[in-house]
């Protein structure tokens, strides 16, 4: 009897299913639903340099307001505050291994844009080039913590010039988009 039940059950669905999944209208084309761009949208990162502005600037509205500000404002105005930031991270600093001191280095750090070489090598910083643009294996971490603490020669302060990752946990595709399958 239960036999019985469950097949008269299923019949009963797959008919429920059959019947509403048929309709009459097969010349009608589907209806999207049309996207809607109005509205106010609000900037919330930018990451040109990966983790700059999460060292150099307090969390909170001061944060916020860097990553709403227009590029050509950053260095302006956070130039002295990225670079009392240094200071107190590396109160040693004198000039890093690009020959930059105080100032200019954070000048740089504070426009968070990250430029693009057209030609030539396409790097964060190999050892020659420096901020040309940014490959996915580029250890940006590491070239940032070297600048930070690295000193004139890049050999300074050994223990704070890298995160120890070696290199992504999954290799890069050879074809567009290029980053690693998910785990």
């Amino acid at each position: 009897m239960k036999t019985n039940k469950f097949k008269i059950i299923a019949l009963s669905f797959l008919g429920i299913a059959m019947f509403t999944s048929c309709n009459n209208d097969d010349d009608s084309a589907p209806v999207e639903p049309a996207t809607d761009f109005s509205g106010t949208y609000v900037q919330k990162d930018q990451m040109a340099r990966p983790a700059i502005n999460t060292v150099f600037i307090a969390s909170g509205s001061p944060k916020d307001a860097f990553n709403t500000t227009t590029p050509s404002s950053m260095g302006a105005t956070y130039q002295s505050v990225f670079q009392s930031r240094l200071l107190a991270l590396n109160s040693g600093y004198t000039t890093n291994a690009l020959g930059q001191d105080a100032a200019t280095f954070t000048g740089l750090l504070a426009t968070d844009v990250l430029g693009v070489k057209k030609t030539g090598t396409t790097t964060f910083f190999d050892g020659t080039n420096v901020l040309t643009g940014r490959a996915l294996a580029d250890d940006v971490i590491d070239t940032e913590l070297l600048l930070i603490f690295g000193g004139p020669a890049g050999t300074s302060n050994a223990g704070l010039t890298s995160d120890n990752v070696g290199a992504n946990d999954k290799t890069f595709s050879a074809s567009f988009p290029y980053l690693a399958s998910a785990w």
